[in-house]
């Protein structure tokens, strides 16, 4: 039986909430707030998917997978002004010392909330009996796209408020061997 057929959604969305929250509260003291999730199948068609992800303005997107006996990928979305004000915090610079550092430093510090906010999913999954791993991350940045699954892949997608900002959690997971 495939493994996607043995999870269920609540457990998914149970452990991107606590994974997302914990992250943000312990390395930035901010509170994410689950909002609106979403999620489609294979069935639906992939132009207009319920869960679909269209994001417009510069954005920074971390992406980290997993492999195991579930087989996935998760997509971190945060605005590029609120992707930087979370480098800054994190890293303790000034927004001027951030400007002077570029944005390999931006990178870096997004692809490392995503690593531990995937690494917390994950970790959630194995003690569910999902044993998996990690793949390493990520960073897509820009304006205006999309990411469209391919036919064998179930999607959820999470969007969290945090203050005026939104981060959105995009997960794909496989469907079958």
């Amino acid at each position: 039986m495939p493994a996607i057929e043995q999870i269920s959604p609540v457990l998914i969305q149970n452990n991107i909430s606590r994974a997302a929250s914990d992250v943000f509260k312990t390395m930035l003291g901010l509170e994410l707030v689950l909002g609106i999730a979403t999620s489609s199948t294979p069935s639906d068609s992939p132009r207009h998917a319920p869960g679909g992800v269209i994001e417009t303005g510069p954005h920074i997107v971390g992406a980290v997978g997993f492999v195991g006996t579930i087989n996935g990928l998760i997509y971190l979305y945060l605005d590029l002004p609120f992707a930087r004000h979370c480098t800054a915090h994190m890293l303790g610079m000034s927004d001027k010392e951030l400007e002077q550092a570029g944005d390999e430093v931006i990178n870096d510090a997004i692809g490392e909330i995503t690593n531990m906010t995937v690494g917390s999913f994950k970790n959630g999954l194995c003690d569910s009996g999902f044993p998996c791993t990690l793949t390493i991350p990520s960073i897509l940045r820009g304006s205006s796209f999309s990411i469209e699954p391919i036919s064998s892949v179930m999607r959820q997608t999470f969007r969290f408020e945090c203050g005026a900002h939104r981060v959105v959690a995009d997960i794909l997971i496989k469907i079958g061997d």
